[in-house]
């Protein structure tokens, strides 16, 4: 079980968390299947040339088809891998699906990239150096996945289910690292 924002002493005063939202995912997901349904009934009924169902029952079969799906997703065991990043004057703090949280000062970060992997909303942290990773305290899970790309090994997390958003992470990273370039 990885460590809580909350069970990490912050590095700065002035540290804001991103976490991963299990209510926000069943949000997300329940939206998009409301209006998937909302969009596919009338089609349905017009190709199949039946009379349909009155808007009211259309809604609720989609409400709770919606609903169904989207909790048994946000409850299922991909959903429950928590991701938190922490950004603060002292650097960025980072654990993802489970992992022991790491730091890495601004000074030792080369390039932080948010890229798309299909729906997927990607963060790739560039370290300077492998020695230049702090973990936050000692754990048995290890630090966030690494992926080898050309510029080097980078830390990944997927930011899909983070709140308040991989866009406002992205605002937070670019107003501490402004004057620098990131990648």
């Amino acid at each position: 079980m990885s460590l809580t924002p909350e069970e990490v002493r912050a590095p700065a005063r002035d540290a804001v968390v991103f976490r991963s939202s299990r209510a926000r995912t069943f949000v997300v997901v329940f939206a998009v299947l409301m209006g998937a349904y909302l969009v596919v009934s009338p089609l349905v009924d017009w190709i199949t040339g039946s009379a349909g169902d009155p808007w009211w029952a259309i809604l609720l079969q989609g409400a709770l088809i919606g609903a169904g799906f989207a909790g048994a997703y946000a409850l299922s065991a991909r959903a429950a891998l928590t991701t938190w990043v922490r950004v603060s004057s002292a650097g960025l703090e980072l654990a993802s699906q489970e992992s022991d949280p790491i730091l890495l000062d601004w000074g030792d970060i080369v390039a932080v990239v948010f890229r798309r992997d299909g729906l997927r909303t990607v963060l790739e942290v560039l370290p300077a150096g492998m020695d230049s990773v702090h973990p936050v305290q000692g754990g048995a899970t290890g630090g966030p996945a690494l992926a080898d790309t050309p510029r080097g090994p980078v830390f990944t997390a997927d930011l899909t289910q983070i709140w308040p958003s991989p866009r406002a992470l992205r605002r937070e990273i670019a107003r501490r690292t402004r004057g620098e370039k990131r990648g």
